[in-house]
C-alpha cells in the first residue's frame, strides 16, 4: 500500500525537508463534573443536529453546548443582540462561573469510541487523540481535502469564531500509522470522560499530561501527511480567521490562532469505517421503472433482481458484486435492478474528472444515472431540488415502497484507499461521498483563544 510519505517502517524516520504536521497539547476548558455530568452538555457535531436534536439538548442542561454552537434564532435579533452574541455571553459566564474550566497542564488526550456497526450486530472500537494542529494552507502539503466546501456554512462558522474566539468540536484528520501513537497514549487509568451518545455509542477520553509521551506523539507524527475527514467547513474557517488576525496584527508572531482542535485518528487502524450515502429521487415530473432500465443499460451491464429485496440482501448484493469493480443497486416500486461494468468511462461525460474519480461508484451514479438516465442537473442535485440522502438502506427502501420516493440508487461505501489516493492528488469527492461512523463529540474538549 503506498503512501506518499517519507516514513519508514513504523514511522521511527522522517525527512525532515518535507513539510510537516506540527502538533501541540494544549489546556483544554472542559465542564467540571462536580457542576454538570457529560452525557447533558456534549452534543453530535453543529451540522449533525436537527431540529429535534436541539430541542432535546436545550433541555437537557441550562449549560447544554448547543446554545453555543447550534443556538436559537429569535425575533427581533440584530447586531446587537443574535445567535452569535447569546454564544459568546453564555461561554463567558460558564467560564467565569466555574462550569468550564482548564487543565492544570498542557495535554494530549486520548479518546476512544467504541460502537455496534450499524445494521450489523458487530462492535468495533476507533481510537485516536485530540491535541492542536497547527493550520496549513492546503498548497503546504500538509493538510490535505477529500471534499468541496459551500460559502453559508463558512461564513456561519466564521461569525462564531469571531464571537467566542474558541474551538469547541474537533476536526477529524487521518494520519498513516501502525499503532504507534495509539500504543504511546494507552492508560491504565480510569478515563477522564465517559459518556454514552444518543446512538449508543460510548465515548471515553483520558488526559495525557506527560511531557516524555507528548514529545514522542510529536516527533512521530511530524512526518505525517493529514486528510481531513470530517470538518471541512470549520478547517477552512479557522483558516480565514487565522489569516484575518494575522492581517490585523502589528506583529504577526506566532500565536493561539495560528492551531485548531483536532483529533487525529490512523487511517490504517481497525474501527475506521466508512458509510454509504444513498441518493433517494422523488418529485420528477414523470418516472418509468421500463424507462430507467432501458437508459441505464447505455451506461451499464444491467440485471434484473428481486423487487421485494430486503435491506441485507442489498448489501449482499452489493458487496459481491462491488469485487470487481462499480456496482449500483437501483430500487423502484415493483421492481430493482443491479448495475455493474460501466461502459462510458472516460467519455466526454466525465471531462475534468480523473481516473481515480470515475472509479468512484458515486460520480459514476451521479454522471450516469441522475444526469444522464433522470436528467437531473448538477444544479438541481446540488439543491436537493429531487434527490435526498439516507445513510440506512432499510429507509430508502421504506420510501419508495410508501411512495414517498420514486426509486433509490443505492451504493457501496468509498474504501478508504480511494479517498486517500483522491485527497493526496489535491482532487475531491461529490459531496456526501463520505460518512465517517461514529462522529465526534462536541464540548469534550474546548480550545479558547484567549
Amino acid at each position: 500500500m503506498f503512501f506518499p510519505l517519507a516514513l519508514e517502517e513504523g514511522g521511527a524516520c522522517y525527512n525532515s525537508a518535507l513539510p510537516m504536521a506540527t502538533i501541540s497539547p494544549f489546556r483544554a476548558l472542559r465542564y467540571a463534573p462536580e457542576r454538570v455530568a457529560a452525557s447533558r452538555v456534549v452534543t453530535q457535531p453543529y451540522d449533525k443536529i436537527s431540529p429535534e436534536l436541539q430541542e432535546r439538548y436545550y433541555e437537557a442542561s441550562p449549560y447544554n453546548l448547543v446554545r453555543i454552537i447550534l443556538g436559537k434564532h429569535l425575533p427581533g435579533d440584530g447586531k446587537g443582540e443574535n445567535v452569535y452574541t447569546r454564544a459568546a455571553a453564555s461561554f463567558q459566564s460558564w467560564r467565569q462561573t466555574g462550569v468550564l474550566c482548564p487543565d492544570r497542564d498542557p495535554s494530549l488526550y486520548s479518546y476512544s469510541q467504541t460502537f455496534t456497526v450499524p445494521g450489523t450486530g458487530a462492535h468495533a472500537e476507533r481510537r485516536g487523540f485530540i491535541g492542536l494542529g497547527r493550520i496549513e494552507e492546503y498548497s503546504a502539503g500538509v493538510v490535505f481535502r477529500h471534499e468541496q466546501t459551500l460559502a453559508k456554512p463558512k461564513a456561519d462558522r466564521l461569525d462564531l469564531l469571531r464571537a467566542t474566539r474558541a474551538h469547541f468540536g474537533q476536526i477529524f484528520m487521518l494520519y498513516s500509522g501502525s499503532g504507534e501513537v495509539d500504543t504511546l497514549l494507552e492508560s491504565p487509568n480510569a478515563p477522564d470522560i465517559e459518556v454514552t451518545d444518543e446512538y449508543s455509542v460510548l465515548h471515553r477520553v483520558w488526559r495525557v499530561s506527560d511531557p516524555t509521551v507528548i514529545q514522542q506523539v510529536q516527533e512521530y507524527m511530524q512526518g505525517q501527511k493529514l486528510i481531513i475527514a470530517d470538518g471541512h467547513h470549520r478547517y477552512e474557517t479557522a483558516l480565514a480567521y487565522r489569516n484575518e488576525r494575522r492581517a490585523a496584527a502589528a506583529n504577526p508572531a506566532p500565536a493561539p490562532y495560528d492551531s485548531v482542535m483536532m483529533t487525529f485518528v490512523d487511517m490504517n487502524r481497525p474501527g475506521l469505517l466508512i458509510l454509504p450515502t444513498h441518493r433517494i429521487v422523488f418529485g420528477l415530473p414523470s418516472f418509468s421503472a421500463v424507462q430507467f432500465q432501458t437508459d441505464a443499460c447505455k451506461f451499464f451491464n444491467v440485471e434484473e433482481v428481486d423487487a421485494g429485496i430486503d435491506a441485507v440482501r442489498v448489501t449482499s448484493i452489493l458487496q459481491e458484486a462491488g469485487r470487481s469493480g462499480t456496482a449500483l443497486l437501483a430500487v423502484a416500486a415493483g421492481r430493482a435492478f443491479l448495475m455493474h461494468t460501466p461502459k462510458e468511462k472516460g467519455t466526454n461525460r466525465f471531462a475534468g474528472f480523473s481516473l481515480r474519480q470515475q472509479a468512484l461508484d458515486v460520480v459514476q451514479l451521479h454522471k450516469c444515472l441522475l444526469e444522464g438516465v433522470l436528467k437531473i442537473s448538477e444544479d438541481a442535485v446540488r439543491d436537493q431540488q429531487n434527490v435526498s440522502y439516507c445513510r440506512e438502506t432499510e429507509d430508502g427502501l421504506a420510501q419508495v415502497r410508501s411512495g414517498q420516493a420514486q426509486i433509490a440508487l443505492l451504493m457501496n461505501p468509498v474504501r478508504m484507499e480511494q479517498v486517500r489516493d483522491i485527497a493526496f492528488a489535491g482532487e475531491v469527492l461529490p459531496q456526501k461521498s463520505t460518512d465517517f461512523y461514529p462522529k465526534l463529540l462536541s464540548g469534550l474538549t474546548i480550545y479558547a483563544l484567549d
